[in-house]
């Protein structure tokens, strides 16, 4: 019987060959649940349940309202004894892949591709986002920096921004910029269009250096949360009463 840590790496090459190029990151949590594997593809995230023959449909329902919110497409990936009755437990907009064991090895199939998720919400998306991607997103629609505000007030601003009409001076800007490169003039209805947004959060993500990311976030809490340095306690007086414990 195929298990979990059998049926990972073997998917994710599985998936390569389906989808091109991908990116996969495992484990994160998204609401109250936590998604088995999140799949960066061009211009959408994928969110991937992996039920294998020991496990149970007890937490599907929950899950499933949690990674309707933050993917464009789901799939859930069940082993041979779910394979029949899985579609009953799961919305039809939701994909399923089937993984048989043929000669000790796994074996997937597409039984039902998936389908755009309407229900996907780009704010919750953008809550997968670090705070150095969030900056490049600031940067890239033009946004002031709002030093010291937290990641949740940047990520409700940029959704204010996809709601936002263009003002008199950047519309100017927009036909100044047209006229120099003789471009046809294309007058944006907002500040943010959604799609674009949407494209760029997959584009991050497929971009994310860990490291490098990292290092800037350790830099920015050392910046705007500095350790305070007082006077060392004295340990003497603890000393002392250790001492006069050991001699009773």
């Amino acid at each position: 019987m195929l298990k979990d840590k059998d049926i990972r790496e073997p998917l994710f090459d599985f998936l390569e060959c389906e989808y091109g190029k991908t990116r996969i990151i495992e484990e994160k949590m998204m609401g109250s649940s936590r998604a088995d594997v999140i799949m960066v593809i061009t211009g959408a995230l994928v969110g991937i349940e992996i039920k294998s023959d020991a496990d149970t449909y007890v937490r599907l329902e929950s899950q499933i309202k949690d990674y309707d919110k933050y993917f464009d497409y789901n799939i859930v990936v069940v082993g041979t004894s779910h394979a029949n009755h899985v579609g009953e437990h799961i919305p039809e907009h939701w994909g399923i892949i089937t993984v048989d064991e043929v000669e000790e090895k796994a074996d997937f199939y597409f039984l039902r591709r998936p389908t755009f998720n309407k229900k996907m919400k780009l704010n919750r998306k953008l809550e997968l986002l670090w705070r150095p991607e969030l900056a490049l997103l600031q940067e890239r629609y033009k946004m002031p920096k709002y030093p010291g505000k937290s990641k949740a007030f940047i990520r409700k601003t940029i959704m204010e921004w996809t709601k936002l009409p263009l003002t008199k001076a950047e519309i100017t800007r927009i036909k100044r910029a047209a006229k120099l490169d003789g471009r046809e003039l294309v007058i944006p209805e907002t500040r943010i269009d959604v799609d674009d947004l949407n494209a760029q959060v997959s584009e991050l993500l497929f971009e994310r250096d860990y490291e490098k990311l990292l290092a800037e976030i350790a830099e920015y809490r050392k910046a705007h949360n500095p350790r305070k340095r007082g006077p060392k306690k004295s340990t003497r007086v603890r000393r002392i009463r250790r001492l006069a414990k050991s001699n009773k």
